[in-house]
């Protein structure tokens, strides 16, 4: 690909929304699949001891440029195949080579916020997702956990720390495979579009929110109007399945307008 990094407007974010969910609306069965396959591939990892969560951290951003790939082919006219996720395998041994640096380095980076987190915390976000696991809450235990201030930094420092390592990240593996760039380059390039265009992934970010909100709030409104509202999680778990995807979908646009990469209008 030709690539240049370009001034991305803040409308621009909304649009990578729209033309996520018009391509996955395109190819619904050919996206879902491929999630649902790197959902399945990750939870035979996790079966694995000690190299299983590593190996699924790792493997996140091929799980991106997989995405990327797919939906850069959904534009040309070609339907998304699983393959996607291991065409970045076959390039050159340089281009391997930084992809895995960007994996090994994702997974240390992200025990890291974990560590630091679990510290702030003291181990109370744990304890929240054994109340929540538990299958008997108790709303006054979860509220007056979720009160603690000490939860609430560790909370705060694990989304920060998160939001910050997405930035270096969200371009990092399709700027290796498409440009051919070195692991290190690649970050900062990322980095440097990502706080280019802040306005538009602000927007991004706000679009997926009211998504996910109105979603929520049509799912129990539709079950409590039947009059089934304990049918609300059979619901919830299809439908994150979908925007999930969705979402998945819409990163090769915010890749395309940043850096000039040809891609279809859709």
């Amino acid at each position: 690909m030709q690539m240049r990094l370009k001034d991305v407007r803040p409308a621009q974010g909304l649009r990578w929304v729209r033309r996520g969910f018009t391509v996955f609306l395109r190819h619904p069965l050919a996206f879902t699949a491929m999630f649902a396959g790197f959902l399945f591939a990750a939870l035979l990892l996790m079966l694995l001891p000690w190299v299983g969560p590593i190996a699924l951290l790792a493997s996140l951003p091929l799980l991106t440029l997989g995405f990327m790939i797919a939906t850069h082919g959904a534009t040309q006219g070609r339907a998304p195949r699983i393959a996607a996720f291991i065409v970045p395998l076959r390039g050159d041994s340089a281009r391997r080579r930084a992809l895995l640096q960007l994996g090994l380095g994702y997974a240390l980076a992200t025990f890291v916020i974990v560590a630091i987190s679990d510290w702030a915390d003291g181990g109370k976000f744990e304890l929240l997702q054994q109340l929540l696991a538990s299958g008997n809450v108790d709303a006054a235990e979860v509220a007056q956990l979720l009160g603690d201030g000490q939860l609430q930094i560790g909370l705060a420092l694990r989304f920060g720390l998160a939001a910050l390592l997405a930035l270096p990240y969200w371009h990092a593996p399709a700027l290796v495979h498409w440009a051919g760039q070195g692991a290190g380059q690649a970050l900062f390039s990322s980095a440097l579009a990502c706080w280019r265009a802040r306005g538009a992934f602000v927007a991004y970010a706000a679009a997926w929110a009211l998504v996910i909100g109105v979603f929520g709030i049509a799912v129990n409104l539709v079950f409590g109007l039947l009059g089934t509202p304990q049918l609300v999680g059979f619901a919830a778990l299809p439908g994150a399945l979908l925007l999930s995807t969705a979402f998945y979908a819409s990163l090769f646009f915010s890749f395309a307008d940043s850096f000039g990469a040809s891609a279809n209008p859709v």
